[in-house]
């Protein structure tokens, strides 16, 4: 019997880095039953964390998704990393799921990676749910972190528990439980069970003052989303827990408030209830407005598709995973249904692919039971696609349509790779290829000057990792030199520029001359290219083809070599002979043109720039901050975390390389920091002087 609609959630659990992610993870499917043991993360034994390296640095690289029940639905999660190297990671699943977890260390409160997330979840409008873990810790504070999501996030997070105090034994203020505020019971957990066993009791008289003002602030968040329930509030009349459950679960689904919670996942407190608010806040299928996309035929417009196994079958690949046999795509179906051995068109490449195999997906292992159709709402791995890349949409063939695909950062970083022997390097390509298809945020090129193979990618650690999997997975033993900074090009200011072909060659003339005009694009950091010449100057098929060469060329890079990015190019006139303007000659005119432009318009180059925060003791301060000074960094704010002191710069990857053995030298291995990538600014005259020679 396949899963009702209403019944099914599909979830990710999403944090920044060690805040827990994936403990938690292990207590859902060791309590809701979908495992008999639960793995530590310390140990390697994780269910999600199944890659080598994951088990050895003891972080989640790669998502992952299980499967699990819950109070009679079937929840779908996804266990996101946290680290930012590998935040493609964490884009392509929030753009599948329904809804989400976001946890926060109750001692770290919200850090910078917390952002990166908690806008990612925005720009996909997820629904989440908010969990405070780490009630346990020395430091530990609910109502700072509360108050952090609150004004360093823009949420509007609402409490429907509160912890019974905080830290652990010998404080005697020790967490011991958690507050319901909804039914007003303190619940307490049972440690010889492993947190299996646990109960309802009242609220301890040392907690109950503090339980009434939370339940206080509660009622009047809820109070506000109903005219009746108001008045019942303000009249002191007793209030269905029912009906408060079912304003919040309408107010978390339209983006209004995130419900949140308390507790520690790895001292089994505050799991069980968190599942509870899964179930009743976060939305199915049904809860999410229809997906839009095109049709592949301009003419026909935009797609509706409604999530019901009865539309047209339509799903987003939005991973693509090496298998022993075959790649095995992450599909997450959005409409209709997909059977084994049928045939559907990839909207992209317009080609038809063969679904040869359907699995139920737990984490790298496949359910003993192969599907032979999955519906709308589903998630599932598809074995057979052979020409597909993440962010493709497979749909049916009758009735095509192209979903949004998904946007991933620029790369930051690029090393170069090359094989051990000149005969692996044949292997080395395609491998290159193969990792580069699983991995949007990886690329490799060849220098055609230098014969270099570049490798580029989000951090060290991500590139990294993609060496050790060439050498472990694909059994290529490789050497790499030096990280380098991607940087790019732009323009300084606008120009206008004529590009002419004319040649003479068997006693035939081509002819074509185009102006255009390069201008900066602050407010887009892609190639915009415009076509305003007059209707006329070029006959269609040619404005289109010079529209194409300018876009090409422009992506080809800028006068130093490195792609341009933030410009705008604009088509303004053409000149056209019959017989002579040939395609060739338009492209090698628009070709021209886009030189001549560059060449006058002068040259900025721009450099990532990254955003850092530093944790450090008060005794580590001035030695931190001298030596961010020296990187050419911009402390932008610094704050107090209970007896630590956080600083949040601007600072350029360039000055970055080997940071993290010199904060530990500075603060005796004390401090810790984070850092993502923030924009691309210009770079010091210097290093374009450099690069000139």
């Amino acid at each position: 019997m396949p899963t009702p609609l209403e019944s099914i959630r599909n979830i990710g659990i999403i944090a920044h880095i060690d805040a827990g992610k994936t403990t938690t993870t292990e207590r859902i499917l060791y309590y809701s039953g979908a495992q008999h043991r639960m793995g530590d993360v310390d140990t390697g034994d994780t269910a999600t964390d199944v890659d080598p390296e994951e088990a050895q640095r003891g972080i989640t690289i790669y998502s992952a998704a299980v499967t699990c029940r819950w109070a009679g639905k079937t929840i779908n999660i996804i266990d996101t990393p946290g680290h930012v190297d590998f935040t493609a990671e964490v884009e392509r699943s929030l753009r599948v799921l329904d809804g989400g977890i976001v946890i926060f260390s109750a001692m770290e409160g919200v850090e910078a990676q917390s952002e990166t997330v908690w806008r990612q979840a925005d720009r996909y409008n997820v629904p989440r749910i908010c969990f405070i873990n780490k009630m346990d810790r020395i430091g530990a504070s609910f109502e700072r972190t509360f108050d952090d999501v609150r004004d360093r996030l823009a949420g509007q997070p609402v409490a429907i528990q509160v912890p019974m105090g905080a830290g652990s034994p010998p404080n005697p203020d020790a967490l011991t439980g958690v507050i319901d505020l909804i039914e007003m019971k303190a619940i307490t957990w049972d440690a010889e069970s492993l947190g299996a066993k646990f109960e309802f009791s009242e609220i301890p008289e040392q907690h109950r003052a503090a339980a009434e003002e939370w339940r206080g602030k509660l009622m009047e968040t809820v109070a506000m989303l109903d005219d009746e329930l108001m008045a019942a509030y303000l009249e002191n009349q007793p209030i269905d827990p029912q009906r408060i459950h079912d304003l919040l679960r309408k107010a978390t689904i339209g983006g209004q408030l995130q419900p949140t919670l308390c507790g520690t996942s790895l001292n089994y407190i505050g799991v069980q209830p968190l599942l509870d608010a899964v179930v009743r806040y976060l939305p199915s299928p049904l809860d999410r407005p229809p997906v839009e996309g095109d049709h592949p035929n301009p003419k026909k417009g935009r797609q509706v598709r409604k999530p019901s196994p009865d539309e047209p079958f339509a799903g987003l690949i939005f991973k693509i995973q090496a298998d022993k046999h075959a790649d095995l795509c992450f599909v997450r179906v959005y409409s209709g249904k997909l059977k084994s051995g049928s045939r559907v068109l990839n909207a992209r490449t317009g080609k038809k692919e063969l679904v040869s195999q359907l699995w139920h997906i737990q984490s790298d292992r496949r359910d003993k039971i192969e599907a032979d159709e999955v519906l709308a709402g589903d998630i599932v791995g598809v074995i057979g696609p052979k020409e597909v890349v993440t962010g493709d949409t497979l749909c049916d063939p009758q009735q095509p349509v192209l979903l949004e695909n998904i946007r991933f950062p620029e790369t930051v970083i690029s090393m170069a790779v090359e094989p051990d022997s000149s005969a692996e390097r044949k292997k080395l390509e395609e491998t290159l290829v193969r990792l580069a298809k699983q991995d949007p945020t990886f690329h490799a090129k060849v220098n055609e000057e230098t014969g270099q193979t570049i490798i580029s990618g989000m951090g060290e650690l991500h590139l990294e990792i993609i060496k050790k999997r060439m050498e472990r997975d694909f059994g290529l033993k490789v050497k790499v030199h030096k990280p380098r900074v991607s940087y790019r090009e732009t323009v300084r200011h606008p120009e206008e520029a004529v590009g002419e072909f004319h040649r003479q060659a068997a006693g035939a003339a081509q002819f074509a001359r185009l102006r255009l005009r390069v201008e900066p694009n602050p407010v887009d950091e892609s190639i915009v290219v415009e076509n305003k010449m007059k209707p006329g100057t070029l006959p269609a098929d040619l404005a289109r083809l010079a529209e194409q060469e300018v876009r090409e060329r422009a992506q080809s890079g800028g006068r130093i070599g490195y792609p341009l990015m933030k410009a705008r190019f604009t088509l303004l006139d053409a000149d056209y002979r019959e017989g002579e303007t040939t395609d060739f000659a338009v492209q090698a005119a628009a070709s021209a043109a886009v030189n001549a432009a560059l060449d006058a318009a002068g040259i900025v180059l721009l450099e990532p720039v990254m955003r850092l925060e530093v944790v450090t003791p008060d005794e580590s301060l001035g030695a931190i901050q001298g030596d961010l000074n020296m990187r050419r960094a911009m402390i932008v704010n610094s704050q107090r975390r209970g007896d630590l002191t956080v600083l949040e710069a601007r600072v350029p990857l360039s000055a970055m390389f080997g940071y993290s053995t010199q904060v530990r030298s500075l603060s005796q291995g004390r401090a810790s920091y984070s850092m993502e990538p923030l924009e691309y600014a210009e770079a010091p005259r210097e290093v374009l002087d450099a690069m000139l020679g």
